[in-house]
């Protein structure tokens, strides 16, 4: 149930293994993350040789090879394994959301050929039937037919953003902040905040035509927005709207630059090429008139709400809220935003709907960094991944510190921790991690025999989901359900048994090892 990055993993993973899968999707855009929220990938150092799936590392291949085999590259990219078409400065394959979906259908249509697939786009769970500790079915609606179906099957993975299944089924979850007094953590609050949760964002494309005037129109919030000064327990830098933030290791104010003509900025980040997805000089010469860069900044995420265990309307208000953020955002870039010359706005900034797939402009779908978390077998907690705890921990210096080594272990991930400022009022939880295993005990849930999660919504605290969301990891983790869901019905076991014997586990890890998965990091090549 769920479409996005995590959702795919885990179809893929299952199709491989020679199950047969529907996957529903609420937008018309499969891939999440990737795709219809428009965050091109966070990822680490190593991931173009280790860190990752084999297939996620795939992936990635199959997008540089779309530039290579449709694009009118430069020469001297034309062989570079590590092309990079935004050279962005936050990851290394900074590219088109719709080159992503390209290229997962692509990689689906040969299942949805064999009728192995069924993928039901603009689908979204109504309910759920269960019987004692499994689920039996769940109902769905395509949002533009109205039409209505019930969906049975042997097992479910919940790869909606926010975790929908997880109240319609009864499984145990929960949400927000916890305590230290609950989970021990170094960064714990002191108080447990259930509805205190990361902020979201709608991002957009935009691209400059240099003396040509795109502005929109004003948005209707646009006065709020651009006089809004966020009141936060730890202080902000000033007002939202201004090229500043806090800056999230310190919560100092830092500044920032921007400038669409893609100049770099002495001392300052140039927001321009952040999240930039083509780069005009990576093409022949004519092909782009600029660059095309996506807008995922400090400016537009949107914390004024939660939107976790809410109502549909007040899940809509925020949403709504957030789209007005971030047009707001938009136009006082276009009009208002100070100028390395001294002057005033960028006229020329010009909205790209067609990027993002939508008539509006908006991402189709919001950027949610946090959702609701299983009650899971085991809890990754700071204790497991933060640098700084486990170096307490194991008596050595934050340099010699390791992550705890899980025995269970179904895949490895790193991330540092990093929470943007929250509906509770907390500025930037960010503090480093150790690069990590993902617990086969933290995929399964406490009671429910039949439904997993396969993306932010595994056994995390709110702490430890700071580096657990991110792409490559989210991949990681729905493939390595994927591959559990055939394995347990060969066995005929539930998975709470399959947790307790570990020789079962290590015959499963080496079937998802077999299939490139890797289950410890290499340290020896780090």
């Amino acid at each position: 149930m769920g479409g996005g990055t995590g959702g795919c993993a885990t179809a893929f993973g299952a199709l491989r293994n020679g199950l047969t899968v529907i996957m529903t999707e609420e937008t018309d855009w499969i891939g999440g993350q990737l795709t219809q929220q428009g965050v091109p990938p966070d990822e680490h150092k190593w991931i173009n040789d280790f860190g990752a799936t084999a297939l996620y590392r795939e992936f990635r291949k199959k997008v540089r090879a779309y530039y290579r085999n449709n694009y009118p590259i430069k020469e001297q990219h034309a062989d570079n394994e590590r092309f990079n078409p935004g050279n962005a400065s936050v990851s290394e394959i900074s590219h088109e959301p719709k080159i992503s979906l390209r290229v997962l259908e692509t990689m689906f249509d040969p299942y949805i050929s064999a009728g192995k697939l069924v993928l039901l786009r603009e689908t979204v769970a109504l309910d759920a039937s269960t019987k004692g500790n499994k689920v039996q079915s769940v109902r769905v609606k395509n949002l533009s037919t109205g039409e209505k179906r019930n969906l049975e099957a042997p097992f479910f993975a919940d790869a909606t953003e926010l975790g929908d299944l997880l109240p319609m089924t009864g499984t145990e979850y929960v949400t927000g902040a916890e305590a230290k007094s609950d989970t021990g953590e170094l960064h714990a609050a002191e108080i447990a905040d259930p509805t205190n949760n990361q902020a979201f964002t709608v991002c957009y494309a935009m691209d400059y035509r240099p003396n040509e005037d795109w502005t929109i129109d004003k948005p209707e919030e646009y006065g709020f927005w651009r006089d809004f000064t966020p009141e936060m327990k730890m202080p902000w830098a000033g007002k939202l709207l201004e090229l500043n933030y806090s800056n999230p290791r310190t919560l100092l104010p830092k500044n920032l630059g921007f400038d669409p003509r893609g100049n770099h900025m002495k001392e300052v980040l140039n927001l321009w090429m952040y999240r930039r997805i083509l780069a005009k000089d990576n093409f022949e010469e004519g092909f782009l008139t600029g660059d095309i860069t996506l807008v995922n900044y400090p400016q537009n995420d949107y914390f004024l709400g939660n939107i976790v265990d809410v109502s549909d309307s007040e899940l809509k208000h925020h949403i709504n809220r957030a789209k007005q953020l971030s047009l707001s955002l938009l136009y006082w870039l276009q009009t208002e935003a100070p100028r390395p010359d001294g002057g005033s706005g960028w006229p020329g900034i010009r909205l790209r709907p067609d990027v993002m797939g939508t008539n509006d402009g908006l991402a189709k779908y919001p950027y949610i960094r946090e959702a609701r978390r299983i009650k899971p077998l085991f809890r990754i907690t700071e204790h497991h991944v933060g640098k700084t705890q486990r170096a307490s921990i194991q008596g050595v210096s934050e340099a010699e510190a390791r992550a705890q080594n899980f025995e269970d272990s179904v895949g490895i991930g790193y991330y540092h921790i990093d929470l943007h400022p929250s509906s509770g009022g907390d500025n930037y939880i960010d503090f480093a991690s150790l690069p990590f295993q993902i617990p086969l005990g933290a995929l399964i849930p406490q009671r429910m025999e039949n439904i997993f999660p396969v993306n932010k919504n595994i056994g995390t605290t709110h702490l430890t989901n700071g580096c657990y969301r991110l792409h490559p990891v989210e991949w990681s983790i729905g493939e390595a359900i994927g591959m559990f869901v055939p394995f347990l019905m060969e066995t005929g076991r539930s998975p709470q048994e399959i947790y307790k014997d570990p020789a079962a586990v290590r015959k499963f890890q080496s079937l998802i090892r077999s299939q490139g998965v890797d289950t410890h990091w290499p340290y020896e090549k780090m």
